[in-house]
This record gives C-alpha cells, structure tokens and sequence, in this order.
C-alpha cells in the first residue's frame, strides 16, 4: 500500500490504462478521471469503496491508498506519482 505522505505534494501522475498510451496528469485531472469510471461501477466496487458514500469520495480514497483499479478482465487503471524535473 502506498504511503498517503508520497501524495501530500504530487504534482503529476503517470497513468497507465489498458490499449491507452501513457499519460501525465495532475492530481486533480485523476481525481475527476477516477471518478468518471468508479459511477458506472458502484454495485462492482469492493466493499471497503462501498462503504463511501459518493464517487468523490471513493475516488480520494483510491488516490490515497492504492494506485490501481481493476476494471474487468484485461482492463486496468494504474497511477503512480512522479516528479517532473523544471
């Protein structure tokens, strides 16, 4: 699990997803992508997102303690933090 600190003042992520190139975005750009697929999901998410009471909320948990959601048989999000030298 990673460290929720590693976070605290992430600029960019790295996000891989299934026959996708690799994209960077900002936190918020993920949030907002993270909670664009968790709505149509909500009666396949694990129990520990269904206990969050919106997508929202789902999706800053997932940002802070995971770094990949699956999708489905050969789907998946991943996001890692990275730091882009100026």
């Amino acid at each position: 699990m990673p460290d929720s600190l590693m976070y605290s003042d992430t600029e960019m992520f790295v996000v891989l997803e299934s026959q996708q190139p690799e994209q960077f975005l900002t936190p918020q750009e993920l949030l907002a992508k993270l909670v664009q697929m968790l709505e149509p999901m909500q009666d396949e998410l694990p129990p520990d997102l269904q206990l969050l009471a919106t997508a929202m909320d789902q999706a800053q948990h997932l940002m802070q303690t995971s770094c990949e959601l699956n999708l489905g048989p050969n789907q998946f999000l991943q996001w890692y933090a990275v730091r882009l030298e100026k």
